[in-house]
């Protein structure tokens, strides 16, 4: 593809797009261009008219690590002339992640999540409800510290993981913080196949090669609309619900105190890494 990106690799194999997140360093948290590159991408993709598959991937021993805790930006240092001023700035802050998921709800191409390894906060919990197709590697697992952080389940998750795996294990994954293991989510029917860590992104792209070879990707892509068409709306309400959410959350100023404390225990671990 001619687009140029920084921190993210796309390639086009026939009926299939790829796009891997590329922050290797800093566990594909999303920093930098990552999220605007994304989601370019995806509309790229969307609008190609020769592929079936996108797939949403990453490069190293990580998907993605979520939010980047070192440079969230998310800080008290501005004075806001009063509480709507405040919550109104956080809501901009949060629109980039919104048309990252309508972007993902409303495309036309099946959208296939494969998780090369572990995903943390927002690595865990934006795009795997969502998704169409759910393959992952036996390293892989799913952990969110939202509660811990004093922060809610982020961009609908909770919803959109209740219809897969069900209320109940929804609030025990996202309430209580519980790490679910690649096996553990197999089981719970979040994922469809897990693959061997070596050679897994190739694994996938044969696994979707096997498929094409036997199905019709115009019969495939209709049963994505078919199966999203009653969904769409209410997944698009249960997005903006939880950025409405996690504004006041900050508005409130809990998470606050907690990202400091995150962060202090980064810093240290750092620190102590170098003696």
């Amino acid at each position: 593809m001619a687009t140029k990106y920084s921190d993210i690799i796309v390639e086009k194999t026939g009926q299939i797009g790829i796009i891997k997140f590329n922050r290797p360093k800093q566990l594909n948290s999303f920093g930098g261009k990552l999220m605007e590159e994304t989601i370019d991408a995806i509309r790229t993709f969307n609008e190609d008219p020769d592929t079936c598959f996108t797939v949403l991937t990453g490069e190293g021993r990580f998907f993605s690590a979520g939010a980047d805790v070192r440079g969230s930006g998310l800080d008290t240092s501005r004075e806001y002339a009063n509480v709507t001023e405040k919550k109104i700035a956080y809501l901009t802050r949060f629109m980039p992640a919104l048309e990252m998921l309508r972007s993902i709800i409303d495309h036309k191409k099946v959208f296939v999540l494969a998780l090369n390894g572990p995903g943390v906060g927002g690595g865990a919990a934006w795009f795997q409800g969502v998704a169409d197709i759910v393959l992952a590697s036996e390293t892989a697992y799913l952990q969110v510290p939202f509660s811990a952080l004093g922060l809610v389940p982020e961009n609908g998750s909770a919803i959109n993981f209740a219809q897969s795996i069900g209320v109940h294990r929804a609030n025990d994954f996202f309430m209580f913080g519980r790490k679910l293991t690649a096996q553990e989510l197999l089981e719970w029917g979040l994922i469809n196949r897990v693959f061997p860590v070596e050679g897994f992104h190739e694994n996938v792209k044969k696994f979707l090669e096997a498929q094409l070879e036997v199905n019709d990707a115009k019969s495939m892509m209709e049963t994505k609309r078919l199966q999203n068409v009653q969904l769409r709306d209410a997944r698009l309400l249960a997005v903006v619900n939880s950025v409405d959410a996690l504004a006041e959350r900050f508005v409130d100023g809990t998470p606050f105190a907690r990202f400091a404390v995150k962060r202090a225990e980064l810093e240290a671990k750092s620190k102590k890494s170098k003696l």
